[in-house]
C-alpha cells in the first residue's frame, strides 16, 4: 500500500524520535485521515527489526479495526489479548489487547516485563488514565507511539504529562486543502438553550443534567433541522439512551426517517448497515459511535452532547469528515448554548489557531444566520485579531517611545514577520515549560531579540528556529526590522535582508532622514 505524502512523513518522523531516544512520542492526525494505516506500517518496520508490539485500546472495534488494516495494509496477521482470547503460546509478533484485560495483574504477569518492544495506543489521549498507566509502567522498558485525533492544546498539555514529544501532527485545514477530507461549513441554530444549571463531573457537563436540560427544546431543534438539512444525512449525538430515543420519535413526526442505537441494541449491526444504506437519514445515538465507527456518506453532524472536551468534540465531528461520491461538505449544526463559563466547544475550535480566534469566529458564525465554510471563517477571524492586536502593540510602543533600545522586543518580532504560531504559542511537553537557558537567552540577545519576556525554553526554542530559518532564507534581522520600523514602515519583517540593507543605506545616506518620495506606510520593500 503506497502511503499518502503525509502518512509517509509520520512514518519516518516516529521512527527519528525512537533512534534520538525519545521513548515515549505522538502522532495527531485529524479523524480520517488514515492513522490507523500509518500505525500499521510503523508496526511492520519493527517487526522486520525482530520486535513484538502491543497494539492498546479500550473499544473491541479499534481493535478489531487495527487488526484488520494491519493484515491488510502489511499482510502481518496478530494474536488477541481481550476476555478469553489470549497470545500466550502465539508466535504471532503482534498482539492487540484491550485495556480492560491486559490492566489486571494476572494478565499482565503472563508476560514478561520485556515481552514487547514497542507499544501502539490507540485514541492515545485516554492513556493518562490509570489503567493505561499500569500496563505502560509494567512494560516500562518499551517504546511507546500514541495516535490521537485531538486538536486541542489543553489535551495536548494533559498527555505531555507522559509523552516526551509531537513526532508529527497533520492538521484538519491542512487536510481539508489538500482534498483528503471534506470542507466544513458551520451554522449556529438561533435557539437559546440553557446549561446553566448543569452540574459538572470529571471535567465535562454531567449527562445526567445534560439530558434533563435538553428536553424541552428536542421539538424546536427537530423543527429546525427539518427546515435546514432535511435532504443530508445526518448523525445526532446526545447525552442520553433516553434522550436519544425520545429524539427518534420526534424527528420520524416531522418526517425524517430515524433510527436509534445505543450500546444494549440487538439489532446494532443491522440498523447501522441500513443507515449506511440509505433507509434512514438520521442516525442519533448517546456517545456510541464518537470512535470506530465510520460512514463516509454522513454530511451533517449535529452535537446535542455539549462538552468542553476537546478530543470528544473532534471525534463527534469526524464522523462527517470523510470523502464520498457526490458529498461536497460537511454540515456542522450548532446551537446557542447559554453557559455561565466559555469553555465550551464550539465548530471553531475544531480549526483554530487559539482561545481568541475561536472566539472571534463562533461570534462570526452566531451572527451569519446562514452555513459559513469554518477555513474562510478562520482567515477572516485571524486578520481581525492581528489586526487588533497590531493596533494594541502600536499603543504599547508609542508608551515604550522614550525608552531607547538596541533590542527588539519579542511581541514586535511576532507582529511584524506575522507570525500566528509564535504569538499565540503554548508550552506541551515537560522541557519546553522549564525557563529559558542562560544560552538560550544569550543567543537571542546577540540575535537582537529582547529575550526579558520570554519565561519558558519551548518558546525559546521556537523563537531561536525562526531566527536561523529567516536568516538562510535571506530575510530581515530583528536589528533591522527596529530600526525601519521605528521610522514608520510597516511588516518589515515580511521583506528580504537585501531590500531592508538598501533602504537603510538610502536613509543612512540622507542624513539618516526617510529619503523623499518614500513613503513608510505605502513602502513594502523592493
Amino acid at each position: 500500500m503506497e502511503l499518502r505524502p503525509y502518512q509517509q512523513e509520520a512514518r519516518e518522523s516516529i521512527q527519528a524520535e525512537w533512534v534520538n531516544g525519545k521513548k515515549r512520542t505522538l502522532l495527531v492526525l485529524p479523524t480520517g485521515c488514515g492513522k490507523t494505516i500509518v500505525f500499521s506500517k510503523v508496526i511492520e518496520d519493527r517487526v522486520r527489526l525482530g520486535e513484538r508490539l502491543l497494539v492498546l485500546a479500550h473499544r473491541g472495534e479499534l481493535l478489531d479495526q487495527a487488526a484488520d488494516k494491519l493484515e491488510k495494509s502489511t499482510g502481518l496477521k496478530c494474536a488477541t489479548e481481550k476476555a478469553e482470547q489470549t497470545s500466550i503460546g502465539s508466535w504471532w509478533r503482534v498482539v492487540v489487547g484491550s485495556i480492560q484485560t491486559m490492566m489486571r495483574p494476572k494478565r499482565l504477569e503472563q508476560f514478561a516485563p520485556d515481552h514487547f518492544d514497542t507499544i501502539i495506543i490507540d485514541e492515545a489521549h485516554h492513556c493518562i488514565s490509570e489503567s493505561y498507566q499500569r500496563v505502560l509502567q509494567y512494560f516500562e522498558s518499551a517504546n511507546v507511539l500514541g495516535v490521537t485525533a485531538t486538536p486541542d492544546r489543553g489535551d495536548m498539555r494533559n498527555l505531555g504529562a507522559y509523552f516526551e514529544s509531537l513526532a508529527y501532527e497533520y492538521t484538519l485545514p491542512k487536510a481539508i486543502k489538500a482534498g483528503y477530507l471534506s470542507p466544513i461549513k458551520a451554522m449556529t441554530i438561533p435557539l437559546q438553550l440553557d446549561l446553566s444549571t448543569v452540574g459538572q463531573q470529571g471535567g465535562d457537563f454531567k449527562t445526567s443534567d445534560l439530558g434533563t436540560a435538553l428536553d424541552p427544546y428536542l421539538d424546536s431543534i427537530a423543527a429546525e433541522m427539518w427546515k435546514i438539512a432535511q435532504n443530508r444525512k445526518i448523525v445526532v449525538f446526545l447525552p442520553l439512551v433516553k434522550t436519544s430515543q425520545k429524539f427518534v420519535n420526534i424527528l420520524n413526526s416531522f418526517g425524517f426517517r430515524a433510527a436509534e442505537v445505543n450500546g444494549d441494541s440487538q439489532d446494532r449491526a443491522e440498523v447501522l448497515e441500513d443507515f449506511d444504506n440509505d433507509k434512514y437519514n438520521v442516525l442519533c445515538n448517546s456517545m456510541l459511535l464518537t470512535e470506530g465507527w465510520d460512514c463516509p456518506s454522513v454530511d451533517c453532524v449535529v452535537v446535542l452532547r455539549p462538552t468542553k472536551v476537546r478530543s470528544l468534540y473532534s471525534q463527534m465531528v469526524g464522523r462527517g469528515t470523510r470523502l464520498f461520491p457526490g458529498k461536497t461538505d460537511l454540515l456542522l449544526l450548532d446551537f446557542l448554548w447559554h453557559t455561565e463559563r466559555h469553555e465550551l466547544c464550539h465548530p471553531a475550535h475544531l480549526i483554530a489557531e487559539n482561545e481568541e480566534i475561536a472566539q472571534a469566529m463562533t461570534t462570526q458564525i452566531n451572527q451569519a444566520g446562514i452555513p459559513l465554510d469554518l477555513e474562510t471563517v478562520e482567515k477572516q477571524a485571524a486578520d481581525d485579531v492581528v489586526a487588533q492586536r497590531e493596533e494594541a502593540l502600536a499603543k504599547q510602543l508609542a508608551e515604550m517611545k522614550r525608552r531607547k533600545r538596541a533590542l527588539v522586543d519579542p511581541l514586535q518580532f511576532e507582529m511584524s514577520i506575522q507570525a500566528e504560531d509564535l504569538a499565540s504559542y503554548v508550552p506541551a511537553f515537560g522541557w519546553e515549560m522549564s525557563p529559558p537557558s542562560d544560552k538560550q537567552l544569550q543567543t537571542l540577545e546577540k540575535m537582537g531579540i529582547l529575550p526579558d519576556q520570554i519565561d519558558n525554553a519551548g518558546k525559546a526554542a521556537k523563537l531561536l528556529d525562526r531566527l536561523d530559518k529567516r536568516r538562510e532564507e535571506g530575510l530581515t534581522t530583528p536589528k533591522q526590522i527596529r530600526f525601519l520600523e521605528q521610522r514608520g514602515f510597516d511588516h518589515v519583517g515580511t521583506w528580504s535582508f537585501d531590500s531592508a540593507k538598501n533602504l537603510i543605506d538610502r536613509i543612512a545616506a540622507n542624513g539618516w532622514r526617510v529619503p523623499d518620495g518614500v513613503n513608510p506606510k505605502e513602502y513594502r520593500g523592493d
